[in-house]
Order: structure tokens, then C-alpha cells, then sequence
């Protein structure tokens, strides 16, 4: 079984998706579960972990809408207020949603530096695991030391990075990501997505040599108990196709064991979100 487990859906409107700058314009337009059944076809991609892209809980509840019309999508990260005084009423109300298996932030766009370590974050964090809910780190690279001080907090949750920490692909550079990202995953809670690596290089000009040297550490680092496959499709359309993210991993992969591609594609994916 393959699991994508990193896409989205949006219906656009530029005042809700103001991340979407001009140069964006291929992906400013509606992106639903119908545009992208096809291509899962295609790609032999059995089914997919839908995340929150606006911080609303209107959109979860659309997310979960959307859960409950395609059978493809297996499991939903939403967003909810984890500074709210009435946080766990809505962790409680969410419990109700099979599919709805954690939630996010997006802590990269945060102006404050420390925001992972807020009192009132951390506190809203600590009550994830009562409902065994999951919570994906969306941060940059720049932002990987305070994640290390963040996820010691909570030896029992469980976490998984998006997107690799967004290294500078683009650059070359290694280091000093390659330094956090080796630390922040001796924490054995602590997953981390294959997903969204072609757009953090240049959109027109890449190749996947420029891509191991990434997958390297993060496959020293997590193992293959601990990586899995995410598209984070409509976003990597700005650099490439479905199938080209695919081959990325694919190619990159090619010696490993059919049980490590196994876990990779799917079983990993799986365990993580406690999909059905």
C-alpha cells in the first residue's frame, strides 16, 4: 500500500491564501479531491493524509467533510487554537472524527522567534497525547534549535517534522541544518516527512542529484522506521509533477530492501497517523 502523506486542498481566495505570492499563480486556483484522484491513480497511490493549510477550524471541519465523501482520504491534520482557554472542550468535540488524526500549526510564518516555547503553546501541546492525537512540525530551518527544546518537552508525543525542516536545497548548503535535524531525531517520537524538497531548490532548474546529499542525513538520522512519503501536491506542482516528486524518492531508493520501500511508501505513514 502507498500513502501520501502530506497534500492539500483549497478553494482559492486570495484574501484566505495570501502565502500564495504572484509568482505562485500556477497553484492559484481550487485544488479538490477530484483534481487529484486521477493522479493518485496514475501513481499507484492507494491513499493520503489531507493537511490544514488556513488556520481555522472551518477548515477543518471542511477537511473532515471532504474525509467523509472520498474513502481515498485516510486520515486529516487539522489546526485548532492550542492557546485557546477552551482548548480541550474542541480536543474532546474532535475526538469524535475517526479521520481526523492531528493537528498543525504553521510555525514557520511566526514572527516570534520563541513562539514553539510559549507557555500557552506548550500547555495546549501537553494535552494532544490524552486523545492520542498527533502534531506536525511545520518550521524552517532557522527555527530546528528551538524544535529540539520543544519536542524534549514531550517524551510521549508524538511528532512529525514536514518537509525535512525546509533545508536551503536551493544554496547547497548542509550545515548547520544538518547538525539540528541529526539531534532533533535522537528523540524516538520524533518522524520526519520526505515531502516538499522541490520547493525549497530552485523551481526551474533542479535536478535530484541536489536532493541526497538531504536524503543522506535524514536517512542516517530517522532510519526508515521513521520517514515517510508526503507530495505535498498541489504545492509541488510549482516545480514539478506528481510522478517527478515520486521518482525522487523512487530513484533515491532503488538499492533498499523491499521492506524498507515498504515502510517508506506506506507502513510508516500508517503507524504514524494510526490509519485505517
Amino acid at each position: 500500500m502507498k500513502i501520501d502523506a502530506h497534500q492539500h486542498f483549497w478553494k482559492y481566495e486570495a484574501s484566505r491564501q495570501e502565502w500564495i505570492t504572484p509568482q505562485m499563480k500556477a497553484i492559484k486556483h481550487d485544488f479538490l479531491p477530484k483534481d487529484l484522484l486521477n493522479i493518485l491513480k496514475i501513481n499507484g497511490v492507494d491513499g493520503t493524509v489531507v493537511v490544514q493549510v488556513d488556520q481555522t477550524e472551518a477548515e477543518t471541519n471542511y477537511l473532515i467533510e471532504l474525509a467523509n465523501e472520498h474513502s481515498f482520504i485516510k486520515g486529516i491534520v487539522g489546526w485548532v487554537d492550542f492557546q485557546a482557554e477552551n482548548l480541550s472542550e474542541r480536543l474532546e468535540y474532535y475526538s469524535n472524527f475517526q479521520k481526523l488524526k492531528g493537528f498543525r500549526h504553521i510555525v514557520q510564518t511566526e514572527l516570534d522567534p520563541n513562539f514553539l516555547l510559549r507557555p500557552s503553546f506548550l500547555n495546549g501541546i501537553e494535552k494532544l497525547e490524552e486523545y492520542n492525537f498527533t502534531y506536525d512540525i511545520l518550521i524552517k530551518e532557522n527555527q530546528l534549535i528551538n524544535t529540539i527544546h520543544f519536542v524534549k518537552q514531550f517524551p510521549n508525543q508524538k511528532f512529525i517534522v514536514d518537509h525535512l525542516a525546509k533545508p536551503k536545497i536551493a544554496t547547497g548548503l548542509l550545515k548547520p541544518w544538518s547538525q539540528n535535524i541529526k539531534e532533533l531525531a535522537q528523540y524516538e517520537n520524533v518522524y520526519c516527512k520526505l515531502s516538499g524538497m522541490v520547493t525549497e531548490n530552485d523551481w526551474n532548474l533542479w535536478n535530484e542529484a541536489d536532493f541526497n546529499p538531504y536524503l543522506d542525513v535524514v536517512f542516517e538520522a530517522f532510519g526508515t522506521n521513521r520517514l515517510v512519503f508526503g507530495s505535498d501536491w498541489p504545492v509541488s506542482m510549482l516545480a514539478a509533477s506528481y510522478g517527478q516528486v515520486m521518482e525522487i524518492i523512487e530513484n533515491y531508493m532503488a538499492p533498499s530492501s523491499s521492506s524498507d520501500k515498504a515502510k517508506i511508501w506506506g507502513e510508516n505513514a500508517v503507524d504514524f497517523y494510526s490509519l485505517k
